[in-house]
């Protein structure tokens, strides 16, 4: 059985916890990944682009010219989307991206995820932080003993309140709860870091 080494706030190892076998040690799904980072991804898109088809447009109830006689092609509008500044023929509408996948795919894509991050030695599991901050500078410190670099994920069910305000302003740091995070919130950071309590309640919601 695999086993995920537990660190205090020094960057120490102090105890390693199981992996569950039915968890780490199968085959890594990577379709499952795949289909939940495309559909959070289409929810996020505003889907705001608008265009103004030719009954939208001001202007051009009067025929430009006559029908005849003039040598240029038939007319009716000066607002046909064959004129400058006439409307727009087939063009994007509001619209909302948002689509929805079954809740045991989604399930099974944060199980890969937090895999996928296991065998990739990106997943860190510390003690929970009771120790409060009243600066950013001071969890920054705390932070570097973990040697953690590039995005970070922080998932830190059971710690201190006041982490989430001293980590505000940490650049490519992110805090979250183990309630709320998906598989694209994991895929789209480099290392994930939990406390003890919050690994606990990810694999709570990922049981087969």
């Amino acid at each position: 059985m695999k086993k995920l080494p537990v660190l205090d706030k020094k960057g120490s190892e102090v105890e390693k916890i199981d992996l569950p076998e039915e968890i780490f040690d199968s085959r890594l799904n990577t379709d499952v990944i795949h289909q939940a980072v495309v559909m959070y991804q289409a929810s996020l898109r505003q889907g705001n682009a608008s265009t103004k088809e030719r009954a939208d447009v001001s202007g051009g109830g009067r025929k430009p010219y006559r029908q005849k006689g003039t040598g240029q092609s038939r007319a009716g509008s000066s607002r046909s989307p064959l004129w400058r500044g006439g409307g727009v023929t087939f063009g994007p509408h509001p619209r909302d991206f948002g689509y929805t996948i079954p809740k045991k795919i989604k399930k099974a894509a944060l199980r890969e995820s937090l895999k996928a991050k296991s065998r990739d030695n990106n997943l860190l599991c510390i003690i929970d932080v009771k120790d409060s901050f009243n600066k950013t500078k001071e969890f920054a410190k705390f932070l570097d003993a973990l040697d953690l670099k590039g995005k970070v994920l922080a998932v830190l069910d059971g710690s201190d309140e006041s982490i989430g305000r001293a980590s505000r302003n940490i650049p490519l740091f992110n805090v979250m709860r183990a309630q709320d995070v998906n598989a694209y919130d994991i895929m789209r950071n480099k290392k994930l870091l939990v406390t003890k309590t919050a690994f606990a309640n990810l694999l709570e919601r990922v049981k087969k």
